[in-house]
């Protein structure tokens, strides 16, 4: 709950402190700009507020591994949703105002974060799970979204070290085996999910694991 809070955050944060220049960068969301990117962080701060006052009387259905559906084609951009994101971002026209909206509702996502019990079963997806695995599998979320948010950037802080390195673990988890040891958490969840190509060295290290890659979360 509390790297939630952290991960969360520390990813508001660095979009705040974004000149408004670089909100015309490319990002690391294939098809998205730096600011369709933040855009889509306003419609995921809304989807946790919602899934937080959804509650559920049923078992628990996915857990903070299992909630993530794995594909291996990397998103091109092109899809009807992703696509509603690039217009609704160039609506907004002015930084500032993407700014001010996250700030809004991505604050009123983490308090809502913090006053949850964290053994309440929600319903999201049609799936349900409690109140911690959501949490924890949105740390994941923020993290990527994180380094999505640098990746053309010089100047940008870094996601907290304890979100990489718990990323890295519910990425092993979802790809049902380890990273190899001389990959950085960064770079294993850069190379793991389709953001970066590895190259031969990191191929050769990858060993078998390599054929699983990309794992393309959704």
């Amino acid at each position: 709950m509390d790297l939630f809070s952290r991960s969360w955050t520390a990813l508001r944060t660095a979009v705040a402190e974004l000149p408004d220049e670089e909100f015309t960068r490319p990002s690391g969301c294939s098809g998205w700009l730096v600011q369709d990117l933040v855009c889509h962080l306003i419609i995921d701060a809304q989807d946790v507020l919602i899934t937080l006052v959804t509650p559920a009387d049923a078992e628990p259905t996915v857990d903070a591994v299992t909630y993530w559906n794995v594909d291996d084609r990397p998103p091109t951009g092109e899809d009807p949703l992703d696509a509603l994101i690039v217009r609704l971002a160039a609506a907004y026209e002015d930084p500032g105002l993407l700014k001010f909206h996250l700030d809004d509702v991505g604050s009123a996502a983490g308090r809502a974060a913090q006053l949850a019990d964290p053994a309440l079963r929600v319903g999201t997806q049609d799936e349900v799970l409690t109140v911690e695995d959501y949490l924890t599998a949105y740390v994941l979320e923020w993290t990527l979204h994180h380094l999505d948010l640098i990746a053309h950037l010089t100047e940008a802080a870094e996601p907290p070290a304890e979100a990489l390195a718990r990323s890295r673990e519910l990425l092993e988890k979802i790809a049902g085996a380890a990273f190899p040891p001389s990959f950085s958490d960064r770079d294993a969840l850069l190379i793991g999910t389709g953001r970066r190509a590895p190259n031969e060295a990191e191929k050769d290290d990858l060993g078998e694991l390599a054929a699983k890659l990309p794992l393309v979360l959704g």
